[in-house]
C-alpha cells in the first residue's frame, strides 16, 4: 500500500480540525496528529519567558512557531514508519507557499517511500471570522481584537504551487463555507482515498 503524509491545512478557523477528525474516522491505516496538542507546551514557554500569551506576536514567531512545526513533523515521520497514512492538522501558512521547503519535504518523504497530499480548505474569510467568534478560544483573542490587521497577514488563496501534475492527490480542495459545500467536498475527497479503504 502506498504511504502518504496528509496535511489538512488552511488559515485558522476554516474547519481543519472538524474535517481532519471526520476524515481520520473514515480512513483505515491512519495516524492523526494535531499541532494544537502542543499548545500547552507553548503556553508554558510564554509563561516562563514572562510574555503575554499571543500566538500572533513577534516572540511566538521567533521562539516557538518553527519548533512546533519541527516537532509535529518529527512525530509524523516517526508514525510513517509504522502506518500507511499519517495526517497532520496544522495551518502550515508559511511552509506550503515555500517551494524549496515543499521540495525538501517531498524528497524526504520519497526516501521513506511516501508521498505528500495537501488538503486545502477553501473558506470565505467572513465565515472564518464567525467561527472564530463562536469557538471562543484564547488563542484567537488578539486576532479578534485586531481583525483587519490580522486579516491583512493571512493568505486565503489556493496554493497551486503544491499541485503535482503527475499526482492527482497532491493537492485536494475542500470547500467549506456552507454545509452543502462541505458535504459535496467530503464525498469528492473520499474518492482520492478509496484505495486505503
Amino acid at each position: 500500500m502506498e504511504k502518504r503524509m496528509i496535511f489538512v491545512t488552511s488559515p485558522p478557523a476554516c474547519g481543519k480540525t472538524r474535517l481532519s477528525k471526520k476524515l481520520a474516522t473514515e480512513l483505515r491505516h491512519v495516524v492523526y496528529l494535531d499541532k494544537d496538542t502542543l499548545i500547552p507546551l507553548s503556553k508554558q514557554i510564554f509563561a516562563v519567558a514572562h510574555q503575554p500569551y499571543n500566538r500572533s506576536s513577534e516572540f511566538f514567531e521567533k521562539e516557538i512557531r518553527d519548533y512546533e512545526y519541527d516537532v509535529i513533523l518529527d512525530l509524523a515521520f516517526e508514525a510513517l514508519r509504522y502506518e500507511d497514512l499519517v495526517m497532520v492538522n496544522a495551518p502550515f501558512t508559511q511552509e506550503i507557499r515555500d517551494d524549496a521547503y515543499i521540495a525538501q519535504l517531498r524528497a524526504k518523504l520519497a526516501q521513506a517511500g511516501a508521498k505528500l497530499t495537501v488538503v486545502w480548505i477553501v473558506t470565505d474569510p467572513e465565515v472564518c471570522h464567525r467561527r472564530m467568534i463562536d469557538r471562543n478560544s484564547d488563542r484567537d483573542t488578539w486576532k479578534l481584537a485586531n481583525w483587519e490587521e490580522y486579516l491583512s497577514t493571512v493568505n486565503f488563496t489556493i496554493p497551486e504551487n503544491l499541485r503535482d501534475p503527475d499526482d492527482p492527490s497532491s493537492l485536494i480542495l475542500y470547500y467549506n463555507s456552507t454545509d452543502e459545500q462541505s458535504a459535496e467536498s467530503f464525498e469528492n475527497l473520499m474518492k482520492h482515498f478509496e484505495k486505503y479503504d
